[in-house]
């Protein structure tokens, strides 16, 4: 839901912390957007749209809940719309976009587990590029949740797909990457994950 923020002094300050939160973020922002873009060009343009339209639409953020999440999906939605070439009006396409990380947050936080311990104590140069082998909508899913440590629903808003389908897509990427960590152990070297590529990713 839409926040208004006082005018004046106290507003000036606001915007000013605002700021100082959302700069804090580019760490992360810009290692998603690599991810998604493979490219360090477009991943700084991406950020940069990320950033420009958070803070252009500060007031559309409710104080309390999660800022990182907010920014997140953002920059996804930012990514898809580009990537569909979309012809709408920017600054209505910008405003929906907006709308939409603000609108579909909620959710609790992630269940501690043996595997998501373990990806965050280990996210070594093996891990890595078992991640890098999975195919890109399990890869996006089991990052988001188990190393950005994101909600269901969370991820479910800034990939824009039911809570259903972000859980299967986790289950089975988890599924893939520690197979894949097995195979690796077990034989000493990288092993290419099988996936059926005649098969719909969810």
């Amino acid at each position: 839901m839409a926040t208004g923020r006082p005018s004046g002094p106290v507003a000036s300050q606001d915007a000013e912390a605002f700021g100082a939160e959302v700069l804090a973020q580019l760490t992360p922002l810009y290692s998603a957007a690599l991810r998604l873009t493979r490219s360090r060009p477009d991943a700084e343009d991406l950020v940069q749209d990320t950033m420009v339209k958070a803070l252009r639409f500060a007031d559309r953020f409710a104080p309390g809940t999660n800022l990182k999440a907010w920014l997140f999906t953002i920059l996804h939605n930012t990514w898809r719309n580009g990537r569909r070439g979309a012809s709408r009006n920017p600054v209505a396409a910008d405003s929906e976009l907006v709308e939409l990380a603000d609108e579909r947050m909620a959710g609790g936080g992630p269940a501690v587990t043996p595997e998501t311990l373990l990806m965050r104590s280990t996210l070594g140069a093996e891990l890595r590029a078992s991640l890098e082998r999975l195919p890109d909508a399990f890869r996006e899913a089991v990052w988001l949740r188990d190393v950005e440590e994101f909600s269901y629903a969370e991820i479910a808003a800034m990939l824009d797909v039911p809570v259903g389908t972000v859980m299967s897509r986790i289950s089975r990427g988890r599924r893939l990457l520690f197979t894949d960590l097995s195979t690796s152990t077990t034989v000493g070297g990288s092993a290419a994950i099988a996936v059926d590529t005649h098969r719909a990713i969810p």
